[in-house]
């Protein structure tokens, strides 16, 4: 039987551990806090990230990260994208020498501008064939109620990709294999920024007309700079790109397009991050995907505004005429341009 860790107990790595358990595989999940463990454990619901939702009876929960990593074939990492680097150095010792570390993240880290997937590279110190990514349309509280979702599970290891995939494949779960990290994981976190943008449009009142605009040209600057980073443009346009963006972008459930949403309707930055517990990567990483932009030399607007938006450098007025009075160009028909 596959065995899996999952490191940790948030609202998306506990859904991925109860994906898992469901798909067959023996996992356990590592939780930071007692009581979050034993409500798993004794109840099968995890009160402060999923209340209400009953998770699978065979799904354990530990706070001992190390009886949760003995024997993993999967080490599955869901934490914040800017915290992973120090959660993972602590842990790297106790992975074994050929488990698969699979990130969850979609973010880019803040100092460094490494996709995740680096910088479990650089930390871990293992190669391409032990990392793989899980991106798409994944909101969370719709695939714990089992609604029927897809994703992508991506690995330059098609074989490993393969296993993944068999390892979190339910009857209300269809993941895809795809061998373009960089465009998964670019894709994965870009679109947040890009929620970000349309949550704040949501909040200015502002109609669909406007979403359509943000996500579409939101979707072109992501592959332009995932065409000078080495992305196939393909994947932008499947379930890790477009799907992935729409759903972030459309649904009230998505952390940031909520947060967007309070910034929109007059919150500030500091307001909204305390009213919202869990963590909107798109705020942090906002700056990451910038800062590529600029080193590679790839025009970003609707990221550039967030920024100067998130740093108080524009109000929303100001924000919006800077979009909407760019120079025009022609419009390419693919999603590269």
């Amino acid at each position: 039987m596959t065995t899996a860790a999952v490191l940790s107990a948030g609202s998306w790595g506990t859904v991925f551990a109860s994906v898992l358990a469901d798909a067959g595989t023996d996992v356990t999940l590592h939780a930071r806090r007692a009581e979050i463990a034993d409500a798993i454990n004794e109840r099968h619901q995890n009160p402060d990230y999923l209340p209400g939702i009953d998770l699978p009876e065979q799904l354990r929960a530990t706070t001992d990260v190390e009886q949760a990593l003995t024997g993993a074939d999967f080490v599955v990492v869901s934490v914040p994208a800017q915290a992973m680097r120090a959660s993972l150095t602590a842990w790297a010792p106790l992975i074994g020498p050929q488990t698969v570390l699979v990130s969850l993240m979609k973010g880019i880290e803040l100092e460094s501008g490494l996709r995740m997937s680096e910088v479990i590279a650089e930390v871990a110190g293992v190669g391409p064939e032990r990392i793989a990514v899980v991106s798409g349309p994944n909101l969370a509280r719709e695939i714990a109620n089992r609604q029927p979702a897809a994703s992508v599970v991506a690995c330059a290891d098609e074989q490993v990709a393969q296993r993944l995939q068999a390892a979190c494949h339910t009857p209300y779960f269809r993941p895809y294999t795809n061998r373009d990290v960089i465009g998964c994981e670019l894709g994965g976190a870009a679109k947040n920024v890009i929620a970000l943008a349309a949550g704040i449009a949501v909040g200015m009142g502002l109609g669909d007309n406007a979403q359509s605009l943000l996500i579409t040209r939101g979707l072109a600057e992501t592959s332009r700079l995932g065409d000078v980073l080495g992305a196939d443009p393909h994947t932008f346009s499947g379930l890790a790109g477009m799907g992935d963006l729409v759903a972030t972008c459309s649904s009230p459930l998505s952390r940031n397009r909520s947060f967007g949403e309070r910034l929109g309707r007059g919150q500030s930055v500091a307001e909204t991050a305390a009213a919202i517990s869990q963590t909107s990567e798109g705020v942090k990483t906002s700056e990451a995907i910038l800062g590529l932009a600029h080193r590679h030399g790839v025009e970003m607007p609707i990221t550039e505004t967030v920024v100067q938006f998130l740093r108080g450098d524009l109000d929303l007025d100001k924000a919006t005429a800077l979009l909407m009075e760019r120079p025009t160009k022609p419009e390419r028909h693919s999603c590269t341009r």
